[in-house]
Order: structure tokens, then C-alpha cells, then sequence
């Protein structure tokens, strides 16, 4: 199951490993939309692009992606119009332009969501602050489009700083954490106490 989010525009998704983070992202895709943008740092365009088709159940020509993994492993790809790469996670200014190419192909279609996987390989290059300022810069297009941004942070690899600060752009949390049932997330925004937890 994927939460209810029909109020939010931008979500962040903060657990430890292995709590169902980057699976919950596509589940939100597929209840949200029809179409999705991501920006991915940690797989490539074409692992992303199967998980988006087998998790959503939406067609493959249907989701955008700006791959930071391939062009860093040493292959050459060239763009096409579903998929553009970037050199590496630390060029953000790069990041920045493939992701606006790609949202003007998707200008259309009001049912898209944008997902970033995640926030946690950025903190690798760059100082919190610097990622607080491409993702405030980002969710203002998404938000003008009146698109649902879904961002994903590993919450145990960070200190308390870093993690207010990065979650600060967003308007609803969704913690996951893992069980001897398995799965579990809970919603929490900054007027409300956080919801029970669940399994999904």
C-alpha cells in the first residue's frame, strides 16, 4: 500500500537500510500518477526504470529518468528523451539542467511525480546547507507545475543537524522502519503528531 497524500506537495521518506525506502518512492508514483521524474544516484536508468514499471504497473515509456551512475562508472551513454545522464552525483549544477530538460518534456502532464534517491548520496559531495538550497530551488519548479515531489534520505547516516536540515523543505515525513513483521512507515507533518505505525 502506498499512504494517502492528498494535501502534500513535497515528501521526504527517512529510514535506516533495508526499511522499504526506495520500493515505498515507486508505490507513491503509481497511486499519485500517471507519469514520474526521477533523479537517481544510486542505480541506473535502466534497474530504476524496471522497478518503476514492475512496482507502478505503469508502462515504461512513461517515467523520465536522470541517471548519475552510469557516465560515473566509466560507460558511454548518450541522452535520449527519456533518459538523460549526468557525470556524477557531485555535479549538481549538471543535475540541475538534465532535470529541467526533462521536466519541459513532461510540462503536459499534470499527473507527474518527481522522486530524487536520494538526498543521502548528494551528502557525500556536498555540506548539508548546499543540498538545502538545490532542493529548495528544485521543489519550487515542481511545486509551480503542481507536481508531488518524493525525496529519500537514509536517516542513520546522518547527524541531527544534517537531517533537520534537510527534511526542513519538506511538507509531510514518512518514517519507515523494519520489524520482525516487516515493513512499517508513519506520516508526520509540522501541525500534526505522527501517525500510528503501519505495515506496507
Amino acid at each position: 500500500m502506498a499512504p494517502t497524500l492528498t494535501d502534500a506537495e513535497s515528501v521526504v521518506i527517512a529510514g535506516p537500510p533495508m526499511s522499504g525506502k526506495y520500493e515505498l518512492m515507486h508505490r507513491i508514483f503509481g497511486a499519485a500518477g500517471d507519469r514520474a521524474i526521477v533523479l537517481s544516484t544510486g542505480h541506473d536508468a535502466e534497474r530504476v526504470r524496471e522497478d518503476y514499471t514492475d512496482i507502478t504497473g505503469h508502462d515504461p515509456e512513461t517515467v523520465g529518468i536522470v541517471d548519475c551512475v552510469t557516465r560515473e562508472e566509466g560507460r558511454d551513454v548518450k541522452d535520449t528523451d527519456l533518459t538523460k545522464y549526468a557525470s556524477s552525483p557531485k555535479n549538481l549544477t549538471e543535475l540541475g539542467v538534465k532535470f529541467t530538460e526533462l521536466a519541459e518534456a513532461f510540462e503536459a502532464s499534470p499527473e507527474t511525480t518527481v522522486g530524487i534517491h536520494s538526498l543521502s548520496q548528494l551528502l557525500m559531495y556536498w555540506e548539508a546547507d548546499r543540498i538545502y538550497q538545490f532542493v529548495r530551488v528544485l521543489l519550487g519548479r515542481t511545486r509551480n507545475q503542481e507536481w508531488l515531489t518524493v525525496a529519500v534520505i537514509n536517516s542513520t547516516m546522518h547527524d541531527e543537524r544534517t537531517l533537520h536540515t534537510l527534511l526542513d523543505p519538506f511538507d509531510t515525513v514518512i518514517d519507515t522502519r523494519t520489524t520482525d513483521e516487516g515493513w512499517e512507515m508513519r506520516l508526520r507533518d509540522r501541525s500534526s503528531s505522527p501517525t500510528p505505525w503501519q505495515g506496507f
